[in-house]
This record gives C-alpha cells, sequence and structure tokens, in this order.
C-alpha cells in the first residue's frame, strides 16, 4: 500500500489531500487547505513548511505528488508559487518522500479526461473517484487531484514492467 499526498501549492493558499493505494483501489485520507496570511513572503513560506511536516508526521504519506509551476500571471508571482512548490517540497524530502511532478495539464488529463478541465470538473471527478460525501475545496479538490494522477501514473507503471517482466518469463 501506497499512501500520496498530493500538494496544490501556492503562496496564499496551498491545497493537500491524501489518499491510500492498494491493488489500484483508491481511498480518501483527508485534505484541506492551508491559508496563509497576507505579510511577508517568508513568514507565509515557513508556514508551509511547517504545515506540511506536521501532515508528513501525522499521516505517514510515503510518495509526494506536486503541481509544476505554470506561466503564472507574472514573472513575480511564478517565482512566489515556485518558492511554495519549495516550501512544500523540502520538508517531504526530508522526510524521505519520492517525489513525482506532474503539469496542470496532466493532473486534469488524468483526473478528468481532458487536460483543459474547470475547477468545477475537477471537484467533480475527484469527489466521484474517491466517494466523497460533498465535493472538496477548489485547492483542496486540485490536491487529490495531483495525488489520484501519481496513483494512475503508478498504476500503469506498475502494469507496464508486470507485463514486460512475463513476457520475458520473469514472473510466474
Amino acid at each position: 500500500m501506497a499512501i500520496i499526498l498530493g500538494i496544490d501549492p501556492g503562496s496564499q493558499k496551498t491545497g493537500f489531500g491524501i489518499i491510500s493505494t492498494l491493488n489500484g483501489k483508491n481511498s480518501y485520507i483527508t485534505s484541506g487547505v492551508i491559508r496563509l496570511p497576507k505579510g511577508a513572503l517568508p513568514e507565509r513560506l515557513r508556514i508551509i513548511a511547517e504545515s506540511v511536516a506536521e501532515l508528513v508526521e501525522l499521516h505517514g504519506p510515503t510518495e509526494l505528488s506536486v503541481e509544476q509551476v505554470f506561466l503564472a500571471k507574472s514573472a513575480d508571482a511564478a517565482l512566489k508559487l515556485g518558492q511554495a512548490r519549495g516550501a512544500a517540497i523540502v520538508p517531504c524530502v526530508l522526510r524521505g518522500l519520492e517525489v513525482s511532478e506532474y503539469s496542470a495539464r496532466q493532473i486534469k488529463q488524468s483526473v478528468v479526461g481532458t487536460g483543459a478541465a474547470d475547477k468545477a470538473q475537477v471537484q467533480h471527478m475527484v469527489k466521484a473517484l474517491l466517494k466523497l460525501p460533498g465535493a472538496p475545496q477548489e485547492d483542496a479538490a486540485d490536491a487529490l487531484a495531483a495525488a489520484l494522477c501519481h496513483a494512475h501514473t503508478r498504476e500503469g507503471l506498475v502494469r507496464v514492467v508486470g507485463a514486460t517482466a512475463i513476457r520475458r518469463g520473469r514472473l510466474r
């Protein structure tokens, strides 16, 4: 079984979602949004890092799936987003988590079936795939979608490796 932490980084709000995956079955553990105060960026980055470290300690994920930086509205916004990503990634790496990065398009394609999906479509599919009673908040849904994307990618790789090994006579 793998426990996957998904992160949707942001310098104002950082979404998180944690799922477990076993034999192609994904189960919801928790999700939410780290809401950051207005003020100096270094303080907001500290809050992200400490909050992610606490999530890792509490839930024990083994893998991290994080959305890659995309071209934001401005260079300044892209830099802040990159710093928020770093603040979320470092506590995971320090605890030995395997880190995988996916573009927003890859995540949406994996969960919704189209890389051009909107936020409402992502929320709907995350709710359906994880059998949640209600739609998660936007940023939490994006983080859960990142975790699901990684689970789907992981499962596909296991199938490919297994199929290749079977063809070569390695598995019985």
